[in-house]
């Protein structure tokens, strides 16, 4: 091992945990989502052929923005009370499954060309999507 290395090593153990570095993610995935939730109530069938959906995949997409924006608040508040923290976890997980059930549909329903332009022109539905994987996988074990 050069000095160097060791001077590293010893500096990056030096560096605290933040422990609640989840909620840096948790909070801002949550609001986009309540607020697009929020602005597609009232649900209208106007409102979902102008997005060419039926009324019953519109107004699964409006509440479930809502809901699992909030679920992830709640699960992350629940996380806090150790006796019920799988609750938290499967709140967690439900709430990040359907973020990305979602941006899934939002994504395939932009009719990209390519895997690639999705990649390299839909930076907020993939970022999304990812913030959505990642709370279904992780749950309130962040």
């Amino acid at each position: 091992h050069t000095g160097l290395e060791i001077i590293l090593k010893q500096f990056v153990q030096k560096i605290p945990e933040f422990c609640l570095s989840h909620w840096l993610l948790r909070i801002p995935l949550a609001v986009v989502f309540i607020q697009q939730g929020l602005n597609k109530i009232p649900v209208t069938a106007a409102e979902a052929d102008a997005w060419g959906l039926p009324y019953l995949v519109w107004w699964f997409v409006a509440y479930g923005e809502l809901g699992a924006g909030l679920g992830l608040i709640v699960g992350g508040l629940l996380a806090l009370y150790k006796p019920i923290i799988w609750a938290a976890d499967l709140l967690t997980r439900f709430s990040g499954f359907v973020i990305g059930s979602i941006m899934t549909g939002v994504i395939w329903s932009l009719q990209p060309t390519s895997f690639m332009d999705v990649i390299l022109y839909d930076h907020f539905h993939v970022l999304l999507w990812v913030g959505g994987l990642f709370f279904a996988l992780r749950g309130t074990r962040t």
